[in-house]
């Protein structure tokens, strides 16, 4: 069975007799009572309640000679975790009590000389007790949440400190493996093989560069799709059919942003249609092609377009179709539609999905309004 500890009520007043009577009053209540007979001495035990023993509740006389009721209440409210104060004066002048409980008091009674008021002593003194159990109550679950708040933002930091140190290393890593890719490329003798390779570096190169804009952004949900492009096509630019790229030309309006799934679904359809122009469109030669993406509300529009032959192009026999399937893949992750501008005298693939990934209530309806 739990023992609860009985509490000590401090009473300060000069009135020795009146205190005998709280005493007696509040002893067969189940309380143990102090006594001081000034301001000063109120203090004083409060202050050494660590080596004479907790105060729990302190009853507090307005009229004392030295500090009167209204200064030592002051003082004690100033004392760090001041236990809670109940005003006592013989006093009607509804001002004293005003102003005491504007100071800080936590309730406030008028007191007679035969000790009647000593049960409504008990009263306010254990109400003042639940008031100031509720309020440790409440601050200790207010210190509760900051720490938490503090423990979750260091978790926060931390987590981001680490995925950027993987989005770093992953991104070198990859580098590294498009950097091998592009020197077996400029050693290799066969074009198919050179071709092969180049291609193969093209899509490594496509995911790196999410990994490296992720590393060096301030935001690790999204990518800046303006920026990555630039990047993804200077990239190209460099590899092994790099001089048959030297008009290649990317639009795009900034800002953009995309979460970095979607970018690298971009990243690779860029680099496959981009890596075709170059093989199909110019058979004599290097010719202009431009990679432009536009906003249109909450959908993208990507176009890669190249003024070469067009319809006209020359079967491959040796090609597989897998930058074929590459691009269809890629654009059934993004829900995109992918077509070509029967218009153009060139190839311009144009390719529309939306800014965000549609939620599945809305991908329904689309499906089944189409």
């Amino acid at each position: 069975m739990t023992q609860h500890r009985t509490p000590t009520l401090l009473y300060i007043d000069d009135d020795d007799a009146l205190a005998r009577l709280v005493d007696r009053g509040l002893t067969r209540r189940g309380y143990k009572v102090v006594h001081a007979a000034s301001g000063e001495e109120g203090l004083e035990r409060i202050r050494n309640a660590s080596t004479q023993g907790c105060i729990d509740v302190v009853a507090l006389d307005q009229y004392m000679p030295g500090l009167d009721g209204l200064e030592t209440l002051e003082q004690i409210m100033a004392i760090p975790d001041a236990p809670p104060v109940v005003f006592v004066t013989a006093s009607q002048d509804s001002s004293i009590a005003v102003t005491a409980l504007k100071a800080g008091a936590a309730d406030y009674l008028v007191k007679d000389v035969k000790g009647d008021f000593i049960p409504l002593l008990h009263v306010a003194a254990e109400g003042a007790l639940r008031q100031a159990e509720l309020q440790r109550a409440r601050e200790e679950a207010e210190a509760e949440i900051h720490a938490s708040r503090d423990r979750y933002a260091a978790l926060a930091a931390e987590r981001e400190l680490l995925l950027r140190e993987v989005n770093h290393r992953v991104g070198n890593s990859l580098q590294i493996i498009a950097s091998l890719l592009h020197l077996q490329a400029s050693s290799a003798a066969q074009d198919e093989v050179k071709a092969a390779l180049t291609n193969a570096m093209g899509r490594v190169a496509a995911v790196a560069q999410v990994h490296r804009r992720l590393y060096t952004s301030q935001d690790l949900k999204s990518v800046m799709l303006n920026q990555y492009l630039d990047s993804l096509l200077e990239d190209l630019r460099r590899s092994a059919e790099g001089n048959r790229m030297s008009r290649l030309t990317v639009k795009a309006e900034p800002p953009i942003e995309i979460d970095p799934d979607r970018a690298v679904a971009v990243g690779i359809i860029v680099n496959e249609l981009v890596m075709n122009a170059v093989k199909y469109a110019y058979p004599d030669g290097a010719g202009p092609i431009h990679v432009e993406l536009t906003s249109q509300g909450e959908d993208l529009l990507l176009s890669i377009t190249d003024d070469g032959v067009g319809d006209n192009v020359k079967a491959d026999p040796r090609s597989t179709g897998m930058g074929q399937r590459i691009v269809a893949a890629m654009a059934s992750k993004l829900d995109a539609t992918v077509e070509r501008d029967p218009n153009h005298s060139g190839t311009r693939i144009l390719l529309r999905f939306r800014r965000t990934p549609a939620v599945s209530g809305q991908a329904n309806s689309a499906a089944a309004a189409s």
